[in-house]
């Protein structure tokens, strides 16, 4: 976080930063990282000409042609945001509360292991993608209210084998690290 008072154009270059680095951080966590109030962090925007959260969304999501043919419509857990065919995606996932425990507001696991389970199946170029195996580490727990940005990454292809790393972050929190092991398959299988 920011302690110093900034001068305003320091404090718009910074913005313009954090938002060059992360396009999902809200107007309300940039003011928590800056230590101004929101409005601020919306007029320092309006004078950068930086469209404001959902409109950034929008516009990296329109900004992607990209056609999934592993998915059908609605089987991909998230937002699809950043797609490069049998390389990498990035999908967003906001928890709400009837992704979590009641008591406590924790989002249950399989929530986030589907985020990046169909995210890995969804870069692979093909009819049919089948994951074979996956191992998955829950590194922090993910609340209410919390985006959850998985990354994924193809790191290794063999024949109709695709080795693909995904992590998964809440800001800059890591809270979900997985390999996936998935296979293309020939449509009629």
């Amino acid at each position: 976080m920011v302690r110093a008072v900034l001068k305003k154009s320091e404090r718009q270059q910074l913005l313009a930063r954090y938002l060059s680095n992360n396009p999902f951080l809200t107007d309300g966590k940039l003011a928590q990282i800056l230590g101004v109030s929101i409005q601020t962090v919306r007029l320092d925007r309006g004078e950068l000409d930086i469209p404001e959260y959902r409109e950034r969304l929008k516009n990296m999501a329109k900004g992607n042609g990209r056609q999934i043919k592993s998915l059908s419509g609605g089987e991909l857990v998230g937002e699809l945001i950043e797609m490069e065919a049998n390389k990498s995606g990035v999908s967003l996932l906001c928890i709400n509360d009837d992704m979590t425990f009641k008591k406590t507001k924790i989002a249950r696991g399989h929530h986030l292991f589907a985020q990046a389970n169909s995210l890995a199946v969804a870069i692979i170029n093909a009819e049919v993608v089948l994951t074979g195996t996956a191992k998955v580490s829950f590194i922090r727990p993910v609340y209410t209210g919390e985006q959850v940005i998985a990354k994924a990454a193809v790191k290794q292809k063999k024949g109709l084998k695709y080795f693909v790393k995904v992590v998964s972050q809440v800001i800059d929190d890591i809270v979900l690290e997985g390999d996936f092991l998935v296979f293309a398959m020939s449509k009629e299988v």
